[in-house]
């Protein structure tokens, strides 16, 4: 049994030092606890923290601020939870409860449980020491992110967390340091063999779902490679949001690893299973403010890889003026960082900074972009070729990073997997494993879907694609919550293009959206025709 110390000081504050992970401890002081009815109120902040509230005249007689951490306890359980206030949703003797609170525990109404004020976390000295631009040490760190992953801290001081890191850049060690508290606070994945591999691009590239093509290629190989992507934040679809379209993705441990010992793959969700955990919550804080250090972005990627046991990675970074990376120039200094924390780990790694004028692939919105990968593992004629190169071309750099083909023999290899049918065959039994329908043809997927044609004002030629703008009608259209919206491309980059002839057809279940969408389009310009 872990042991527990117990002190109490001059001034009645009993302080208490709790064994944690990994050997680490954790410290809190706290007041005396007292004791309140619980009720259950009809709010949630979507699992993203831990919310209780008091009855404002009450919390100023205890002394609580709003903000303030404190935990629950009651029949064996324990809650950290910030304090919140109102004058009219719970009365004085009561502690309102959110969803996030009561939902998991089974905590009846009316149950009495002890309230105990948490002073400040040692994560609190830490976020200050970083925003007055100070370097971090490994346990500094760790009582961030753990803190993070266990409702330690609330909301305002993960956004002070968050834009430290744009305040002050961090250190390579740090970035070590970061991925490594981020993989040991979650899940850890281990799969049997020398060689786990995978493939990931960082996003901000529309239509860009090479990872869907190269997974089943490398996997028909007999290499396994277990991949867990993320669902779409500011676009229309992320890897997960559209192999969804095909299949389930959200999956227990047990079953994930079943379905790779079938297969040698998987495509699932990574939010199914608590890889990184405290990721997700900062990903959360980032997004109103659209703040994502470039750094944040390799910890992110890499804390995953980590806890996934990954030993092979390529990644695909595209740059352009209308994705994520504006140029080549900030694509070497991310590819430095990605290579630093790669190298500690003992991660072979390759990165390929490839140059984005356009989206990658015809469709953008998740069934538009399942349909196009389904067209090149089906070899249909009409299927996009740039999404068969690019896809088999990181498929081939990663069969020569395993040691599978000889330089310079990946893409071959890669190519001949494809064009057998090799690798559409593995695709739909990873669909049968994750309980879709793996009989699926890529005409199937928008079949039902709502398509309205957008038609060029001018004759010219398609000198620029903004991929921005894409995203921004995709969206508009209910991508990627509507896995039929979307926006097809019918023109390309460097294209002629005639007055009158199709640019673009919209997808949607939504006559409303497709109303928006329209309009929307009179001032976002997608094409710039000369």
């Amino acid at each position: 049994m872990d042991s527990v110390d117990v002190t109490l000081n001059a001034t009645a504050v009993v302080i208490i030092s709790l064994p944690q992970a990994r050997g680490k401890m954790v410290y809190y002081y706290l007041r005396m606890p007292f004791f309140l009815h619980a009720k259950k109120l009809d709010y949630s902040t979507g699992g993203r923290e831990h919310i209780v509230v008091f009855q404002e005249d009450e919390g100023k007689i205890l002394d609580i601020q709003p903000g303030d951490k404190v935990e629950l306890a009651w029949k064996g359980a324990r809650v950290v939870a910030s304090a919140n206030f109102s004058r009219h949703k719970v009365k004085k003797g009561e502690i309102g409860l959110f969803k996030e609170v009561w939902q998991k525990r089974s905590l009846p109404d009316g149950q009495v449980v002890e309230v105990t004020e948490l002073a400040r976390p040692e994560s609190i000295k830490a976020i200050r020491k970083k925003l007055l631009g100070q370097h971090l040490s490994y346990k500094e760190i760790y009582s961030i992110i753990y803190d993070i992953v266990h409702n330690n801290i609330g909301t305002t001081e993960m956004t002070y967390f968050v834009a430290s890191g744009f305040m002050h850049s961090y250190s390579n060690e740090e970035l070590y340091f970061l991925t490594k508290a981020m993989a040991e606070t979650g899940e850890e994945l281990k799969f049997p063999g020398k060689v786990i591999a995978d493939k990931h691009s960082v996003g901000g590239l529309a239509g860009n779902r090479t990872t869907m093509i190269a997974i089943p290629i490398i996997a028909s190989l007999g290499i396994t490679i277990p991949k867990t992507s993320s669902r779409a934040i500011t676009s229309p679809s992320g890897t997960a949001d559209t192999m969804e379209v095909l299949s389930r993705v959200s999956f227990p441990t047990k079953k994930i690893k079943e379905i790779v010992r079938k297969s040698h793959a998987c495509l699932v969700w990574g939010g199914s299973v608590s890889l990184a955990p405290a990721d997700d919550k900062i990903i959360h804080i980032s997004h109103p403010l659209s703040l994502e250090p470039y750094s944040k972005m390799v910890v992110s990627i890499m804390a995953k890889k980590v806890a996934m046991g990954v030993t092979h990675l390529v990644i695909d970074m595209p740059y352009g003026p209308t994705t994520k990376i504006p140029d080549l120039a900030t694509a070497h200094k991310i590819k430095k960082k990605f290579a630093y924390v790669a190298k500690r780990f003992h991660i072979k790694l390759n990165v390929q900074m490839i140059p984005a004028r356009e989206p990658v692939g015809r469709g953008v919105g998740p069934a538009l972009e399942a349909r196009d990968v389904m067209l090149v593992l089906q070899q249909k004629s009409w299927r996009p070729l740039d999404l068969e190169k690019k896809a088999v071309r990181l498929a081939g750099i990663l069969l020569e990073l395993i040691g599978k083909a000889k330089k310079g023999r990946g893409k071959q290899m890669a190519l001949e997997a494809l064009r057998s049918g090799k690798a559409e065959k593995k695709m739909r039994q990873i669909i049968a494993l994750q309980n879709g329908k793996p009989q699926v043809d890529s005409e199937d997927i928008i079949r039902n879907a709502r398509r309205m044609r957008i038609f060029a004002k001018r004759t010219g030629k398609i000198v620029f694609i903004n991929n921005r703008s894409v995203d921004e009608i995709a969206r508009m259209l209910g991508a990627p919550y509507d896995k039929q919206a979307g926006v097809y491309l019918h023109k390309r980059f460097g294209d002629r293009v005639r007055k009158g002839e199709k640019l673009i057809t919209i997808y949607s279940s939504s006559e409303d959206r497709e109303t928006l969408a329209k309009k929307a389009l009179k001032r976002i310009d997608i094409y710039r025709i000369r």
